[in-house]
């Protein structure tokens, strides 16, 4: 950042245009008593109302603003990251279809003692979470599967809800192929198993602690028999070997590229589906991705422009007030990530919209962009499973048939507050 940069609160107006207007209309639809209120007006719509507001409001020609948007929106950074989520969403897609997922949860479910229902189910989320790159995934697959335990055994349900709650956000917060970590990295400048590292210092012992938690507190009443589930080893290989690839520092597009082709050949070998229709599949996994392609895209150029007209400098000038040193630095970008994923209810936007000023603040306080890209993707994991209008939540006491409430979830949601206390302990200590 440059001596002489522009600092201008009007730069900022489109990016907070954004923010309100989807918060606004998530708001206005939630008491409407619409489902999935926040879900209901796509992210990229609600970025392009910023962008035309940023055309209107900054200082210039037409032809240089379009300059400065394209620009951003072409960005090495935000076209490597809109790959990375075509290429996770292909192999979520192929890895799902050719029974994968359905593979992993029963070989967990066949060794785990059943006695020990509740924390089994928080390590099960969390492996498939790491393994899929999705808490959205990882609770449509276990959510069922819990509340049909609970009922046998007796167990609390919200206690087993908190359990599959926690470890799909251990995942999405972790995973290589996670879109958290692919935006968090990516903005930061990062390699992804170096990110892995420092995040796994932070989240292993939280989840541990968790477990033994959950050891204490979640033991079955009864002893259920789960019924024997079949699986192959063969259907889980993809998944291990992302995993195994990702952190050996392989380069994400051959890793991914791997896995999908590695999913694939497993898929055809199965008869799962046809080569043609395995095209069809990774397309679909395309597809998948698209509102997150489009979002990360369009806020590329969004946040070229509100660069450009000073509104980036304006705000860290602002936080920097609040800004003491290095440890106050780390939690001002936790803050600020915090605050808009409860503003946006989406956690991997919330890391978008503030990635750049994550970076501008690490540079000036000589931050070290792996903690930086933790602490992005912590805090905004954090706060997207505590949240009661978070897709995570919402598509979970789905599964409950409204025997529970977000109220009745939140206290025994104990994963993600140690996890905030590990991540505020640590930038406590750490030099």
């Amino acid at each position: 950042m440059t001596h002489n940069e522009r600092s201008s609160f009007i730069g900022l107006i489109p990016l907070i245009i954004f923010v309100l207007f989807y918060l606004g209309v998530g708001i206005f639809l939630q008491i409407q008593g619409v489902s999935m209120a926040f879900y209901q007006l796509p992210s990229p719509i609600a970025v392009s109302i910023g962008i035309i507001s940023a055309f209107i409001l900054f200082k210039g020609s037409i032809k240089e603003k379009f300059h400065v948007f394209l620009e951003g929106c072409g960005h090495q950074d935000i076209i490597t990251m809109c790959i990375i989520y075509l290429l996770a969403g292909a192999f979520a897609s192929v890895a799902k279809t050719m029974g994968g997922v359905d593979s992993t949860v029963n070989l967990a479910l066949s060794y785990i003692p059943v006695k020990f229902l509740v924390p089994s189910i928080f390590i099960v989320a969390s492996f498939i979470s790491t393994a899929t790159g999705t808490s959205v995934g990882s609770i449509v697959s276990i959510a069922p599967i819990a509340v049909g335990l609970a009922e046998k055994s007796g167990v609390s349900l919200p206690l087993m809800l908190a359990a599959v709650m926690g470890g799909a956000m251990f995942g999405d917060n972790l995973s290589i192929i996670s879109d958290t970590t692919i935006a968090a990295t990516r903005t930061q400048g990062v390699e992804m198993k170096d990110k892995f590292k420092v995040n796994s210092y932070i989240a292993v012992p939280a989840a541990i602690t968790t477990i033994i938690l959950l050891l204490i507190f979640g033991t079955s009443k009864v002893v259920t028999h789960v019924e024997v589930l079949n699986y192959s080893l063969l259907k889980i290989l993809p998944y291990i070997s992302v995993l195994i690839m990702a952190v050996s520092g392989l380069n994400v597009f051959i890793v991914l590229t791997f896995g999908i082709i590695v999913a694939g050949l497993i898929g055809v070998i199965y008869g799962d589906f046809t080569l043609l229709s395995l095209s069809k599949e990774i397309y679909n996994g395309f597809l998948g991705m698209n509102e997150i392609f489009l979002l990360s895209l369009l806020s590329g150029g969004l946040a070229a422009m509100t660069t450009k007209a000073g509104g980036i400098q304006w705000l860290i000038e602002h936080i920097q007030k609040l800004i003491i040193g290095k440890k106050t630095a780390k939690l001002g970008i936790g803050l600020l990530v915090s605050v808009t994923d409860m503003a946006v209810a989406n956690n991997t936007v919330a890391i978008i919209i503030n990635g750049s000023i994550a970076k501008n603040i690490s540079k000036k306080y000589d931050i070290d962009p792996k903690e930086s890209a933790a602490i992005l993707d912590i805090f905004s994991c954090i706060f997207q499973g505590l949240l009661p209008y978070g897709a995570q939540m919402l598509i979970l006491l789905n599964f409950a048939n409204e025997q529970v409430s977000p109220f009745d979830l939140i206290p025994l949601l104990w994963y993600q507050l140690l996890l905030l206390i590990f991540t505020l302990v640590f930038i406590r200590i750490k030099k």
